[in-house]
């Protein structure tokens, strides 16, 4: 029996890609697998025997260790080095036939970047990537074939991984791992290298010459603490990464549990799951094995006609990224079309005669010659197994054994322990598992004691020789583990007992009592989180749940991880993002995509997917962490809001919130220095303000509306931060709010949004209400006289309307100076329309009434109210405003360097004082 170590793992932090990159430009129409529009996806390029670039010479021996078989091509075209991304003079370069890398000579032998073909045996940890949907991806390259993604391509939603679509089946599964699954534990954080793809401006952490490029697919990229140098440069880092600028920010994954073998990375992750052959070839339709010809997926090869069998097989096993050696396999043909099922197209596909042998070389023979092919591996009396350890403090990656007919599991596992230097410990102790490394979900099997390996590879190489190759073992301890998955309800009845919602919930969805508890329940929300003991029935009622409605109401349902707040750093205050992808045109989906990739995606949440309760809990017990709002005034009263409610659950029960403005008005965010609005800014950049914000307080205020009708309209609170209206600014805000909801697709711009807002209000200047006359005012329980107005308006902060100043700056010996924490409000009045523009214009400020803590309005008739920028109309009846509950904890951003010329409508927003917090709450 012989036994060899196997290589370290690359960088000791993955494979830095999955496959490899795009190509320079002569090697653009290689003749590898190429696309077909057909029923079978395939590698959207290559390099086969008798096309692409003129070869000469034989293999170049060198990198071998890394897989890459290099030969010397003759150039035509302008080309760049892969490794220096230089300029490649002269005729000649060396190009690998598995993954098209181009070098020139003198870098042959420094090429670091691993093969395609042996890229998924050096993954550290294999994790599934989360392709999005398709898009345009300018001066990007395919991280498989290396060629330029020209086409729409996909994108990992988590990581930086370009691809073609028909390159996804080909791209390992060496995404970042986010979290612990409760099967292996890491002594540190490595670097998670991935390929090039980088800025143009990118510069080498190690010798600060530029390593970005635009021309191929150069350079490395940590996805986690964002360093960026070349690849022959990148030996010289250690190992271990410390997560970079962000690193006060990032939830680290080791902080992090979620059991996931039942759920794909959207699931997990909460994302919404959303050419012709040349004349002078011969095209032939390839599969890969039994599963391949059931599902009718199959890659079409080129080749030349008069090709022989032998160049045929070995352009096959290139187009499906197979560096074996070719003796071991043989192609059969298959009719076309093949028939439904692989027993029955298996059988037909014995003849195993060679595509000379059936086609022939004369042209009546080429008519004859069958179309579609698969791929067999012959039969083996024994086979080369490499055995992964389970844990990590083991100096070596893998273990290669021969297994035999008589190999088990069993015996497999007793022959390993020795050579990882446990033979100490008892083989009982220890199971074999097999991983397949799907690029977009990884499945873990364990391995019966008695089950003989050899026939396992066997019937694993017959279903499909390329799961073949994504196919890993591994010796892990054996342990009693007790499956664990929480599952979010929401969508469900509020205000019902915990009783009722198990009794809804087993009616609706058939809860299986003895595997399924109710674990938090949020009766004012109607949501609870659900512990399932059980994969299968997680996966069964996650997508349940999912196609369920309750009062005519879908639900929703959300796999949350656990976070272990005692494993997290001294040094850290995690920050919970929440995205509101409906705010700011495209932005916030783009913003999605960002955060995910530079913190931990399990710290960010989409709104429109449960709203903030999810992301509440997941953090109900880290000790300090820090939130940031993606969205415009109401989506952060939206989560103000939450927060209030879930205070007393809260292990920190005043985290201090920053606001990235998407919204049109974003009046609160002008007030804390965060500008208008969003307009394309470096996601990385907002993200280290936020580090370096100061904390301040700001009043809430609660509203509470009493109607006179209560059976028409029973009462009901609503949360204050920025402003209340009553009158023509609520009834603006409405007719804007009801032009959007007809045509959503419209308003995706702020300036749009502003000019609707001028076109609403030049219709309503004609109009005159005589507010004054409908409504009655209390000051601290004393009535108040209204001036002859239109709009009655409570600020508690300097900026209304898109940043206007609506009390003024001028000194009054009647009222204090306002400020957002005072505890009071001011009230001020406008008279219509025309008062209101000259206010936004800075010509004018509003009617100065009242400043107090306690209101009382009461309404004589229907009247448009509005609260930071969310309309409505409301009944005849009552409205008390009131200072109830704890001042909330904001982030300002820091100040910026003074500039020469400034907005005088933002700076006096910004001159609202609010007192900043205490060193001790800046972490908050």
């Amino acid at each position: 029996m012989a036994a060899e170590s196997g290589a370290r793992a690359w960088l000791g932090g993955g494979s830095p890609r999955a496959g490899s990159p795009a190509s320079s430009p002569d090697l653009g129409r290689g003749g590898r697998a190429r696309s077909e529009p057909g029923p079978g996806p395939g590698p959207g390029s290559g390099a086969g025997p008798g096309s692409g670039p003129e070869r000469a010479g034989a293999r170049w021996p060198g990198a071998a260790a890394l897989g890459h078989s290099f030969r010397k091509v003759m150039l035509t075209k302008p080309t760049f080095c892969h490794l220096c991304s230089d300029f490649i003079w002269g005729l000649a370069g060396f190009l690998c036939d598995a993954c098209n890398f181009m070098s020139h000579e003198k870098c042959v032998r420094q090429v670091k970047t691993p093969c395609t073909s042996v890229a998924p045996s050096l993954v550290r940890v294999p994790v599934a990537h989360c392709f999005g949907p398709r898009g345009l991806y300018k001066r990007k390259f395919c991280g498989v074939c290396r060629r330029s993604l020209e086409a729409p391509a996909l994108r990992c939603e988590v990581c930086e991984l370009h691809v073609h679509p028909a390159c996804v089946p080909f791209a390992c599964s060496d995404c970042r791992q986010c979290h612990r699954d409760g099967h292996r534990d890491h002594d540190m954080h490595q670097h998670h290298w991935r390929e090039g793809n980088l800025p143009s401006a990118a510069r080498c952490e190690v010798c600060r010459k530029a390593c970005g490029s635009s021309e191929v697919l150069s350079g490395l990229r940590c996805e986690w603490c964002g360093v960026q140098v070349h690849t022959a440069c990148s030996s010289a880092l250690a190992p271990e990464c410390t997560f970079g600028q962000l690193r006060s920010l990032v939830l680290p994954p080791a902080c992090v549990r979620l059991l996931s073998r039942s759920f794909s990375k959207p699931q997990l992750f909460r994302i919404s799951e959303r050419a012709c052959p040349e004349p002078d070839k011969q095209a032939l339709r390839i599969f890969d094995g039994s599963d391949a010809v059931h599902r009718n997926r199959f890659l079409v090869v080129s080749v030349p006609r008069p090709a022989r069998s032998e160049e045929v097989l070995e352009a096959a096993l290139r187009a499906y990224h197979l560096t074996e050696d070719p003796r071991g396999f043989e192609l059969q043909a298959l009719p076309w079309p093949p028939q439904a099922g692989c027993a029955g197209a298996a059988g037909k596909a014995e003849s195993g005669r060679t595509p000379e042998e059936e086609g022939g070389r004369g042209p009546r023979a080429r008519e004859a010659a069958p179309e579609a092919w698969v791929i067999r591996a012959l039969p083996r009396t024994q086979d080369v197994l490499k055995i992964y350890p389970a844990w990590l403090k083991v100096g070596v990656a893998y273990v290669s054994i021969r297994v035999t007919p008589e190999s088990s599991a069993r015996s497999v596992v007793q022959e390993v322990l020795p050579l990882l230097g446990r033979q100490a410990e008892g083989p009982e102790s220890f199971q074999l598992e097999e991983v397949l490394m799907g690029s977009r979900q990884v499945q873990r099997t364990v391995l019966a004691e008695e089950e003989p390996v050899l026939d396992r590879l066997r019937d694993i190489r017959q279903t499909s020789l390329r799961q073949m190759s994504q196919t890993r073992f591994y010796v892990a301890e054996r342990k009693a583990e007790v499956p664990r998955v929480s599952l979010f309800v929401g969508g469900l009845p509020p205000g019902l007992s915990l009783q009722e919602y198990g009794s809804l919930l087993d009616e609706a969805v058939a809860t299986k009592a003895e595997l399924v508890t109710l674990s938090h329940v949020y009766s004012s929300q109607g949501a609870v989180v659900l512990e399932v003991a059980c994969f299968a029935e997680a996966e069964r009622l996650y997508m349940l749940v999912r196609d369920t409605a309750v009062h005519g109401r879908l639900l929703t349902a959300l796999v949350l991880p656990d976070v272990l707040h005692a494993k997290l750093p001294p040094d850290c205050c995690p920050l919970l993002v929440f995205v509101n992808p409906k705010s700011g045109g495209l932005k916030g989906r783009d913003l999605l995509c960002s955060f995910r990739k530079l913190l931990n995606p399990h710290q960010v949440f989409e709104l429109t997917n449960g709203g903030p309760l999810p992301g509440l809990h997941v953090f109900a017990q880290l000790p300090r962490f820090r939130v940031l709002v993606c969205g415009g005034d109401g989506t952060v009263g939206w989560v103000l809001a939450a927060l209030e409610e879930m205070r007393h659950q809260l292990a920190c029960p005043e985290p201090a919130v920053a606001i990235l403005p998407l919204g049109t008005g974003n009046d609160l965010g002008r007030v804390l220095r965060w500008g208008p609005g969003y307009s394309g800014e470096d996601p990385l950049a907002v993200l280290v303000s936020v580090d370096e914000a100061d904390a301040v307080l700001v009043d809430r205020w609660t509203i509470l509306l009493d109607a006179q009708e209560a059976d028409l309209e029973p009462p009901k609170i609503v949360q204050m931060s920025n402003y209340c209206g009553i009158g023509i600014d609520a009834e603006l805000s409405l007719d804007f709010h009801q032009a959007r909801e007809e045509e959503p697709s419209k308003f995706t711009s702020r300036f749009h949004n502003k000019g609707v807002y001028v076109r609403v209000g030049l219709q309503r200047m004609s109009q005159a209400r005589g507010l004054h006359k409908e409504i009655r005012l209390q000051v601290e329980q004393q009535e108040v006289e209204l001036p002859s107005i239109e709009g009655l308006i409570f600020i508690n902060i300097p900026s209304w309307g898109s940043g206007a100043d609506l009390w003024g700056s001028d000194s009054d010996s009647r009222f204090e100076k306002p400020r957002m924490d005072d505890g009071l409000l001011e009230v001020v009045g406008v008279t219509g329309v025309m008062h209101m523009g000259q206010v936004q214009g800075g010509l004018r400020s509003g009617i100065r009434i009242a400043q107090g803590a306690y209101f009382r309005v009461t309404l004589l008739k229907a009247t448009p109210v509005q609260v930071d920028g969310e309309p409505w109309v409301q009944a005849p009846g009552h409205m008390i405003i009131s200072a109830v509950g704890p001042k909330v904890h904001m982030l300002r951003k820091a100040k910026q360097k003074p500039k020469k010329a400034g907005t005088p409508k933002d700076a006096r927003a910004e001159e609202g004082p609010a007192p900043e917090v205490g060193p001790k709450e800046r972490r908050r």
